[in-house]
């Protein structure tokens, strides 16, 4: 999750623009020119960092406000592993219809499917975090579900990759959008940022004993950022893009010893509970 960023996969916010912000949990009708600026300038960012960056189809497929509002989020339909792509079952019914999006991007990147979860699994790639190569933390919430977890373990098994689970905390409930990826981000291969508050405590465990440092992010600054000064993409080992306007949050990971890079958030990324992370799918690293 750290190793120099290479090749993303993005989507451009056009499908979100008319959407009805209730019914997609927005915290309000979105300002279409701002959205678009703001995704303009954390394209920029990756371009600058060195990522080329490749774009999902951005044909709309019928209305805007169908099941594609969300595909901006380009991370969380799909997960990336060393043989291939797994498609995923979004808890969120209403992000169902992108994973066809995700298959045909695939197909036409020449990168292969090893599997999928199936009905009534569900799984959402914000929900997991690679500790090592070899290990995929996972949370159990209303996104990601026993089922789907078992049928992720099933599929990267035969790639020698250990699944370890962990129950997510209720917090705002089934309509807010809490993964494991809302509490932590890596930052290098022994640093990761984490809101301690909400953190599973098996799972610090775990990064403990694996040698992580923890960066503790100021508590009192999750809520204002709707829980996004958490949301921090490496491109590099200590070199982050973040969402601006947490600065407790931005001076502790300076205090680590990292670069980070930010921009403005309260027109897409803050409104609509997608950072940095969210908005790529990384496709190739190292």
């Amino acid at each position: 999750m750290v190793a120099p960023l290479r090749r993303a996969g993005v989507r451009r916010p056009d499908a979100m623009l008319s959407a009805d912000h209730e019914r997609w949990h927005y915290a309000a009708p979105l300002d279409a020119a701002a959205v678009l600026a703001e995704h303009d300038r954390f394209i920029a960012l990756l371009t600058t960092a060195g990522v080329e960056v490749v774009a999902f189809d951005d044909c709309l497929d019928g209305d805007p406000t169908d099941d594609l509002a969300d595909s901006v989020f380009t991370y969380d339909p799909s997960l990336v592993t060393p043989a291939g792509a797994v498609l995923l079952a979004p808890g969120k019914a209403l992000r169902r219809g992108e994973v066809a999006l995700h298959e045909r991007f695939y197909a036409a990147q020449g990168i292969p499917i090893v599997g999928r979860i199936e009905a009534p699994g569900t799984f959402e790639a914000g929900d997991s975090f690679w500790v090592d190569d070899r290990t995929l933390a996972v949370g159990r919430g209303f996104r990601s579900n026993d089922d789907g977890i078992r049928q992720l373990r099933a599929i990267l098994d035969p790639q020698g990759i250990e699944v370890v689970a962990f129950d997510l905390p209720w917090y705002l409930g089934p309509a807010a959008c809490l993964h494991l990826m809302s509490l932590v981000s890596a930052l290098d291969r022994d640093l990761a940022l984490v809101h301690l508050p909400l953190l599973p405590v098996a799972f610090h465990r775990l990064l403990v004993d694996r040698g992580y440092e923890l960066v503790v992010a100021p508590p009192a600054e999750f809520e204002p950022s709707g829980g996004l000064n958490l949301n921090v993409l490496a491109v590099g080992p200590r070199r982050c893009i973040a969402v601006d306007g947490s600065p407790g949050t931005l001076a502790a990971m300076r205090d680590a010893g990292c670069e980070v890079s930010v921009f403005d958030g309260r027109s897409l990324a803050i409104p609509c509970e997608g950072g940095p992370t969210c908005m790529t799918r990384p496709l190739l690293r190292g």
